[in-house]
């Protein structure tokens, strides 16, 4: 058989990497004072632990004062951040796999009222929606100050035992520079082509004169703005071959569009709702053009579709970054013949949605990232098998299961449907969060192939659970939906009922979101593609406020184009009927000031509560009595401890089953639950 083309090293110049698969730079927040401490870098290990090639950190790494961090970026512009450099490198290096550090400077890509209140920086006085600043135009002084301090970062990057640096262009200060939707200057920087590269040369130049000629150097690039005004595909082949032409650097880095507001930035990091490999053309037009490595950065999630751009020719490493935030050995099982039982990123987006909310990322399908100091990728078996029964089999009582079972337990999973997978049916319902389903595919596939014992169509009640003499009892029964309390609200339906098919709904409906996060949209869009016309209404001062700017973006976007009409501020306070039509009584929250909309049908979202009658059934007789000691669980010990002497059985709830959240919290309450039983 040939070898997987995944597989194979390649030179970068002196530099072997022993695969084709990277982790391209990002900034997932776990940044302390600037610098990559121990969360930091234990997040980068595991991925070098689980066989990866190459891995870059320091997504936006600041190399000045005029650019503050804004998503949790490091701070490169002084000397403190070394040591830090030098102890990640050193621990990425002892798994085999290389390490490089990414410098930028923001621009106007930025925030003026944190960091040191400095204005912002950028090439013209061109606001950037995304991020709301307007910059100062830089001086000459500006431009001759910010080379410099390029030059002394990336010096500090080569003290720290990087293998290289990747300079960051795109939609920063250097691709603002480039970019003729941003750069309006009439100097020696603006107006042709020619001139608008002119910053990049110079510290491309000044950076390959700090570092010496042995220091590999990259750039990330823009390949297209694909934007109306922005560069084209042949500007961008153009500056490819003119920073090729230096000699200084070894390598692209191709990435496409314009993340200059929400749904830009989607594009760039593209949640559910959006193609995958959308950019792998233009990275390949690039990589025709020019005689360096190329490597791409375009959210490719799937083996296959990595092993495609390689294996034909489209780039030489291919970026797997969010998909090694869903399973860090990636690499490892691919190696072994376990491609199947890798995790997948779906595209929930939501460790970049979070950190663009000012939050630490995490991974909405796997909870162990990013807290690899207390919580385990790898899990190890139990000192002695012990018998585990679980009821429910949404996300969290699946993984549950399959956590136990790694450990070597007898595992019982009860589920009261004739199916697994529980509100996650419910979830991948409309067409753009379609593919949500994957999480359930994969835990459904794995405690299977587990061995774990599942009892379908058996709505378990305590003598169930008594006759399987269980040591340890998991509740993950999830939730119903809250019942609104206002005047008619049993004129209403819930979004379940709509989203589960026993609703059937037709003209204009009200869908009243009390949440502002994805399940609302979800039902609006199975509505609006059923024919109806859909006004979604929020008490919220945004609509969809509890969601971050790529999933929004693309989910208010497709919405939009069905139809789809927002109203925020507005609170239901009443339904009555009115002949075949309802008429809803609706607040302003601000004002108090009332109005009424005559619809055919109202549909509420507003969460779930607890389904726990079993959980007060067996609590009694549990010997920790239900109860799970916050300590530990935070210390990441074993949380389930005896609190009385009789009993037969330890007992948790996780998930929805304790309260309201969403699949990262139900999986996390899981692992933390299961790791040491």
């Amino acid at each position: 058989m040939k070898p997987d083309p995944l597989l194979t090293p390649f030179q970068l110049r002196h530099l072997t990497l022993r695969n084709r698969i990277m982790s391209t730079a990002h900034a997932p927040s776990y940044e302390e004072g600037g610098h990559p401490r121990d969360r930091y870098r234990l997040y980068h290990e595991e991925k070098a632990k689980g066989g990866i090639g190459l891995t870059i950190i320091g997504g936006s790494t600041n190399i000045a004062p005029d650019s503050p961090s804004v998503f949790g970026q490091l701070y490169a512009g002084d000397d403190s951040i070394i040591p830090w450099f030098q102890k990640l490198t050193d621990g990425v290096h002892s798994h085999g796999a290389a390490v490089m550090c990414q410098i930028t400077h923001m621009g106007r890509r930025t925030a003026w009222d944190d960091g040191h209140w400095l204005p912002v920086a950028g090439p013209s006085v061109t606001r950037e929606r995304a991020h709301r600043s307007i910059p100062k135009a830089m001086e000459a002084e500006d431009i001759r100050r910010i080379i410099a301090q390029f030059a002394a970062a990336a010096r500090r990057c080569q003290q720290g035992g990087f293998d290289g640096i990747e300079l960051l262009s795109h939609s920063h200060l250097l691709g603002q520079f480039l970019s003729p939707l941003v750069n309006q200057r009439d100097d020696d920087y603006g107006g042709s082509l020619e001139n608008r590269l002119r910053l990049t040369l110079q510290v491309i130049e000044a950076v390959r004169e700090a570092v010496g000629p042995d220091m590999i150097l990259g750039m990330r690039v823009t390949g297209d703005e694909l934007t109306a005004g922005g560069l084209t595909a042949d500007d961008c082949v153009t500056i490819a071959q003119q920073i090729s032409a230096t000699g200084a650097v070894d390598f692209l880095n191709i990435l496409a569009g314009a993340p200059y507001d929400d749904l830009g930035l989607a594009g760039w990091v593209p949640p559910m709702g959006l193609p995958a490999a959308a950019h792998l053309s233009v990275a390949s037009r690039i990589r025709r053009a020019v005689d360096l490595p190329i490597f791409h950065a375009g959210g490719i999630a799937d083996i296959a579709t990595a092993r495609h751009a390689v294996a034909e020719g489209h780039v030489d490493l291919i970026g797997m970054t969010r998909a090694h935030m869903a399973d860090p050995y990636l690499v490892a099982k691919l190696a072994r013949g376990d491609e199947t039982r890798i995790r997948p990123c779906v595209g929930l987006g939501y460790c970049v949605d979070r950190v663009n909310q000012g939050k630490a990322a995490v991974c909405g399908h796997n909870p162990a990232t990013g807290r690899e100091a207390l919580m385990p990728h790898v899990i190890a078996p139990a000192p002695a098998p012990r018998k585990i029964v679980v009821v429910g089999g949404g996300p969290g009582g699946l993984e549950a299961a399959r956590l136990c079972a790694l450990r070597g337990h007898q595992v019982v999973l009860f589920e009261a449907s004739d199916r697994l997978g529980g509100q996650l049916k419910l979830a991948s319902s409309g067409m753009t969060r379609r593919q949500i389903w994957g999480v359930a595919d994969w835990l459904i596939e794995e405690v299977t192939h587990l061995g774990v014992a599942l009892r379908l169509n058996h709505y378990a009640e305590a003598d169930d659970i008594l006759a399987e003499t269980p040591d340890v009892v998991l509740l993950a029964t999830g939730g119903w939906p809250d019942t609104p309390h206002f005047d008619g609200a049993a004129l209403s339906v819930s979004s379940w009922d709509v989203l589960s098919g026993e609703a059937r709904l037709s003209g204009e409906v009200l869908l009243f979101d009390e949440l502002g996060d994805h399940p609302a949209l979800t039902c609006a869009d199975v509505l609006a593609r059923k024919g109806c016309t859909v006004s979604h209404v929020t008490p919220d001062r945004a609509t969809a406020q509890d969601l971050g700017p790529t999933n929004s973006a693309v989910a208010l976007r497709d919405l939009a184009r069905q139809g789809v009409t927002f109203h925020c501020l507005q609170d239901i306070t009443a339904i009555r009927q009115e002949g075949n039509r309802k008429e809803v009584t609706l607040r302003h929250v601000l004002t108090g000031d009332t109005s009424t909309r005559l619809v055919d049908h109202v549909v509420i979202e507003q969460g779930t509560v607890p389904m726990d009658a079993l959980y007060h059934d067996l609590k009694p007789q549990a010997r920790n009595l239900g109860q799970v000691d916050q300590d530990a669980l935070l210390e990441g010990r074993a949380p389930l401890i005896p609190l009385q002497d009789g009993g037969s059985y330890l007992l948790a709830r996780l998930g929805d089953a304790i309260a309201g959240r969403n699949i990262h919290a139900a999986l996390y309450d899981a692992l933390r639950l299961c790791k040491d039983l």
